[in-house]
């Protein structure tokens, strides 16, 4: 369980020489779960939260995109750097303790290292869907399907700085990815 965001925390605690998420989490207040109970929802405001023990699943609607048990795993990392509501909801699968800082920012801001090994970490995200979408670029680059579009999402991300615009997502198959479905 849980082998993409092991890899990360391991790099975390030897790149970056700063040990893992855990070693900043003093004084922070901890909070239990139980299975079942949602730690971050979608869409919805939320703390940054550093597991301790226990395994939880992040989902994107109701598709799980990974199951997390290692301690030190950051969660809402995203949704604190760019003031946005999370990106995906994340559940407990067992009981689990995690560490809350309810004022993320604050939490990244005073803790400069960590900060640090945090973009370090989102860039090595980057990195890899970068890699992957120009692998797609490659593959469809001469579709003249609506495959062919991979193209254009690729240069727009790639080309992509602070524009100050709000970007909604959304596809063929989610126009709207905000839009309440009943």
């Amino acid at each position: 369980m849980g082998t993409t965001r092991v890899a990360e925390v391991r790099a975390f605690r030897y790149a970056n020489g700063v040990g893992t998420p855990l070693d900043h989490c003093q004084g922070l207040p901890e909070r239990t779960y139980e299975p079942g109970d949602v730690l971050l929802h979608e869409g919805t405001p939320g703390s940054l939260f550093v597991l301790a023990e226990g395994a939880v699943e992040i989902l994107k609607g109701e598709f799980r995109i990974n199951v997390v048990d290692e301690p030190g795993s950051i969660f809402g990392e995203v949704s604190v750097l760019l003031g946005i509501p999370p990106m995906a909801t994340v559940r407990a699968l067992e009981r689990s303790r995690v560490f809350v800082a309810d004022d993320g920012l604050e939490f990244l801001a005073s803790r400069t290292d960590l900060a640090l090994a945090v973009a370090r970490l989102l860039a090595r995200r980057l990195n890899s869907v970068t890699r992957y979408l120009v692998d797609l670029k490659k593959q469809f680059e001469d579709e003249r399907s609506h495959l062919g579009i991979v193209d254009e999402v690729l240069e727009t991300l790639v080309h992509e700085q602070d524009s100050g615009e709000d970007v909604t997502p959304g596809s063929d198959r989610e126009p709207d990815p905000n839009a309440d479905p009943g």
